[in-house]
């Protein structure tokens, strides 16, 4: 280790060890003792809501009698018994996983709830609005005050977890920004162990290399390391984890997966013979999960179109004027299967879109191959109307493809829709992105739209298919709505 970096790692030892061993203990009892407060205060919430407005309003309800023993003992407990047995008391997950973990948990335990107020005769008439009420604000209010707490404890450094990284490479990388995304984990990278003279990340110390990897953890005193480096022959691996394992509560290996199919991924193994199989699944090539997207894009697809009617009728009215030409834009996309769609937009470009194209590209190469690289223009393009660039600026122009979500032609989420020309350079990714319709929005329009090139989108689109979930559907719905209020992305 570098002297300068030894010595600005001896001075960080002792407060990061120290905090972390106090936030060890201290963490878990302070979540615990928030998400009691958090169903505590959702039940009389519900309960609040039901017998003192509703009541209120509808003198016909009859008062729904809960005993203090189940607001603040009974059910309690059962919610946390649930998020305990899900981990949230220590494992250290990204937002939206924990979240979804929250959503499951408060869904089982309101479920529950029901049945015991129902078995036990508490409530001879149980109140199913009291039910549904308890269940959003235990959702909401847990989800909330987890985040805040959370936020609160790593100020104060009691929900840090320092950690080493051994590798510097493109997965570590990744790893590293993958940590930076979610400061909610926690993980506080300390420094990186790596061959080189020179790590790849400039912002994190370099702690060494790997002959002296023992050292290095020690004089860290991390407990917690991960490796990162999938290129190392499995000799050297072994040799890294048997020496690094004597030093460490926690070793992590970071295998070379990234774009592979992970939630509904399988471990199996043989005693015997020492051996790990993954069994990786394909999520959209099961037909009842086909089926549960589909219910989901009708029950909301249909609110959705009959909320936007007058908004549609306006912006047709406006195109019309804008300049001369049809209101929609129908061409032809990629759809299922690779059968071809009429897919509905907006028009936001002049009727002789492609000659203005290619006579711009005559005078200006650089736009030309920005146009070879990302389908896009992302500056000045000469082919949309004035019209056209507002509607694109906050992705209005997309808001008839509704009509094909019901047609059940694409849905609310899902790949991009691909141009039929595009067909052959898709490559290997055509068969797995093919396998369901193409969305309105999706993976690619949440993590940059534009800004990414045309091979990042393919990659994107495969992963979501075979990694597709019904939460992953209604996460990327909310982070559409941040996008296009933000209008990251969008030329």
């Amino acid at each position: 280790m570098p002297p300068e970096t030894e010595t600005l790692v001896l001075e960080q030892r002792f407060a990061l060890s120290n905090a972390n061993r106090i936030g060890k203990w201290i963490a878990p009892i302070v979540l615990f003792c928030v998400d009691y407060g958090a169903v505590v205060a959702a039940l009389l919430s519900a309960l609040f809501l039901r017998d003192k407005v509703l009541l209120g309003i509808m003198p016909q309800l009859q008062h729904a009698y809960i005993p203090d023993s189940y607001i603040f003992f009974l059910i309690p407990i059962m919610y946390l018994g649930f998020l305990l047995y899900e981990g949230l008391y220590s494992k250290r997950l990204p937002f939206w996983q924990c979240v979804e973990i929250i959503f499951k948990s408060s869904l089982f335990a309101t479920l529950m709830t029901a049945s015991i107020l129902y078995f036990t005769g508490v409530a001879k008439e149980t109140s199913r609005l009291f039910i549904l009420f308890s269940w959003i604000f235990s959702f909401l209010y847990l989800s909330i005050t987890r985040h805040v707490t959370k936020k609160i404890l790593l100020k104060f450094g009691l929900w840090q977890k320092s950690i080493v990284v051994i590798g510097a490479g493109r997965t570590a990388e990744l790893l590293a920004k993958t940590f930076n995304d979610e400061p909610g984990m926690g993980y506080k990278i300390v420094g990186f162990i790596e061959d080189k003279d020179r790590p790849l990340l400039d912002e994190y110390p370099h702690l060494g290399s790997f002959s002296d990897v023992e050292q290095v953890i020690q004089t860290t005193g991390v407990q917690d390391a991960v490796i990162a480096v999938p290129g190392l022959e499995r000799e050297q691996l072994l040799n890294l984890v048997c020496r690094i394992q004597p030093y460490v509560r926690n070793l992590t290996i970071v295998p070379d997966l990234f774009g592979v199919p992970l939630s509904n991924m399988t471990v199996e193994t043989s005693f015997n013979e020492r051996m790990v199989m993954l069994n990786v699944c394909n999520n959209l090539a099961e037909a009842r999960n086909r089926m549960f997207k589909r219910i989901f894009d009708l029950l909301i697809g249909i609110p959705i179109l009959i909320t936007i009617v007058p908004v549609l009728i306006i912006l047709s009215i406006i195109v019309k004027i804008d300049s001369p030409g049809p209101v929609l834009h129908i061409a032809k996309r990629l759809g299922k299967n690779g059968q071809e769609f009429l897919c509905y937009k907006f028009r936001t470009m002049y009727e002789n879109s492609d000659d203005i194209l290619l006579k711009y590209f005559a005078h200006n190469s650089i736009a030309e191959e920005e146009w070879n690289n990302f389908a896009k223009l992302k500056g000045y393009d000469p082919r949309v109307t004035h019209m056209g660039k507002w509607l694109r600026k906050f992705s209005l122009d997309e808001l008839p493809q509704i009509f094909n979500v019901l047609k059940g032609e694409m849905s609310l989420v899902g790949p991009r829709p691909y141009l039929p020309r595009e067909k052959e350079k898709m490559g290997y990714f055509l068969p797995a992105i093919l396998q369901t319709v193409p969305g309105i929005t999706g993976l690619w329009q949440i993590s940059g739209r534009n800004e990414i090139d045309f091979n990042g989108r393919l990659r994107m689109d495969e992963w979501y298919v075979r990694n597709w979930s019904m939460w992953h559907d209604i996460v990327m719905l909310i982070k559409t709505i941040k996008v296009v209020v933000t209008r990251k992305g969008a030329y």
